[in-house]
């Protein structure tokens, strides 16, 4: 099965390219992303600390099926509502370094949207590393849960008008 996450990664750069398009308003899609109750329902992970604005930061926690805890942070460079964010994402504990994720949030229509993500590595061999792990698979879950609670939450608005 086709994955509806698009990840591209061009021989010798250090970079990958995400595409998603989504069946969501533009404004709920970006919500997702800053809103900490969505973020831990799509990310399936815990916030332990979001501030979704220019400087903020985030730290998120998951546990795996064994029960041990991983931890995710980073610093938000730029924050333009429904339009860009540009921040840092480090997995602790791990040999992969901190990275640099430009995320761009465009409208399609009046419920659609599109998520571009550019993610720029310290080097090719750990940009091959990342691809290495279940790397497209995993976001494309994590999109996918995204796009079912965005519609949840889009019934629920619907319903309430």
């Amino acid at each position: 099965m086709e994955l509806k996450t698009k990840v591209r990664a061009e021989d010798g750069k250090q970079e990958v390219w995400i595409t998603r398009k989504f069946d969501l308003p533009l404004d709920l899609l970006f919500k997702a992303y800053v809103e900490p109750e969505l973020v831990e329902q799509w990310m399936n992970t815990k916030v332990l600390k979001l501030e979704s604005k220019r400087h903020g930061s985030y730290e998120f926690e998951t546990t795996d099926p064994k029960g041990n805890k991983h931890g995710f942070n980073g610093t938000i460079h730029e924050f333009v509502p429904n339009q860009r964010i540009a921040r840092t994402f480090e997995m602790e504990c791990t040999p992969f370094p901190v990275q640099l994720e430009f995320l761009e949030f465009e409208g399609l229509s009046e419920d659609s949207s599109k998520l571009t993500m550019h993610i720029v590595y310290k080097s090719l061999e750990d940009r091959n590393n990342m691809l290495k792990l279940p790397f497209a698979q995993g976001i494309n879950m994590a999109h996918n849960r995204l796009q079912e609670i965005g519609n949840q939450s889009k019934n629920r608005n619907d319903e309430k008008n």
